[in-house]
């Protein structure tokens, strides 16, 4: 029999949080609804990272830079993480496919590495629309397989990411898997992308709701980012593909998101595929508000789950090899 996913109503918005919503459905959406995603406009998508020199991580982070893959990564290392533990977190940041980067999330993969006790490796895989996804795909497949060869388990690894991050999370590991890699520990998806068809996005009751997404818009990421797809392809879209061997999984989302079509659908297909999921609704919560934790305390609890999830399946890995 399927595994029914375990959902989660998180219930309890406080004031920052709805004032935060507010001011982005009256001044961030109307931009967003008249912006025009051309290739002119995507240039100065990398901008963003630059702005984020403004969000520090916090106080007591270690960051060391990567070499060797072909892309640009970092260690993330929360206040009192050890260097050498050899469980990690391999995170993929959103953004679209197109845009942020290193600096736009590290103030909050901080603050996940501190809540799991374990250093978390933060990939800047190439972007969309100057490589295809598929070699966004590859980086993201490559940190994997240079972390095995770095002498880290498959069974101390959690993979982790947002929105178009949390498309990665889950894309990452199928063709890790395609290629005979072992599966890691457990997928963390925070308000993850997972399906290329958006007339599902628009027809949800949030369509109307999100703060600062406007669901016929994605129409153009889904152009620019994936042309010529067919928004079934099971190496394209991950709620179409086969899930049955990935680890047991967690997906956040907010209540008031358009996304949320995505990770209900999503926890359901891997329900169908009897992997282990829990989907967490936060009420009234807006795209990726963990990285808000700053104004907002549930995303403060919400990455505290996180931490808690990545050592929970990680320390379930270790004693079933041992046992």
């Amino acid at each position: 029999m399927p595994i029914t996913p375990t959902v989660e109503e998180r219930p309890g918005c406080g004031r920052p949080a709805r004032t935060a919503a507010r001011v982005a459905r009256r001044f961030v959406r109307p931009v967003v609804e008249r912006l025009p995603w051309t290739p002119f406009t995507l240039r100065f998508a990398p901008l963003l990272d630059l702005g984020a020199a403004l969000l520090p991580p916090p106080r007591g982070t270690r960051v060391t830079k990567v070499r060797g893959l072909g892309c640009g990564a970092e260690w993330v290392r929360g206040r009192g993480v050890p260097a050498d533990s050899r469980k990690v977190v391999l995170y993929f940041h959103g953004g679209g496919f197109v845009a942020c980067g290193l600096r736009t999330h590290r103030r909050m993969i901080a603050r996940i590495s501190q809540a799991a006790g374990m250093p978390v490796l933060s990939v800047a895989y190439r972007m969309q629309p100057k490589v295809t996804i598929q070699e966004s795909i590859a980086d993201c497949v490559d940190a994997y397989r240079w972390l095995l060869d770095q002498g880290h388990d498959a069974d101390g690894v959690v993979v982790g990411g947002d929105s178009a991050g949390g498309y990665l999370a889950f894309m990452a590991p199928l063709y890790a898997l395609r290629d005979g890699l072992p599966r890691p520990a457990g997928i963390a998806a925070l308000s993850p992308f997972t399906d290329l068809d958006i007339d599902v996005k628009i027809a949800h009751a949030n369509a109307a709701l999100d703060p600062f997404i406007p669901a016929p818009r994605m129409w153009d990421m889904v152009r620019t980012c994936f042309p010529d797809a067919e928004y079934t392809d099971p190496w394209l879209s991950p709620v179409h593909a086969d899930l049955g061997a990935l680890p047991p999984t967690l997906i956040q989302a907010g209540s008031i998101e358009v996304i949320r079509a995505d990770a209900e659908l999503m926890a359901e297909r891997l329900g169908a595929a009897d992997v282990p999921c829990t989907l967490q609704i936060w009420e009234g919560q807006m795209h990726v508000f963990q990285v808000f934790a700053d104004v907002s305390r549930e995303g403060l609890v919400a990455i505290a789950e996180i931490g808690a999830f990545a050592r929970r399946v990680t320390e379930a890995r270790a004693r079933e090899e041992a046992a």
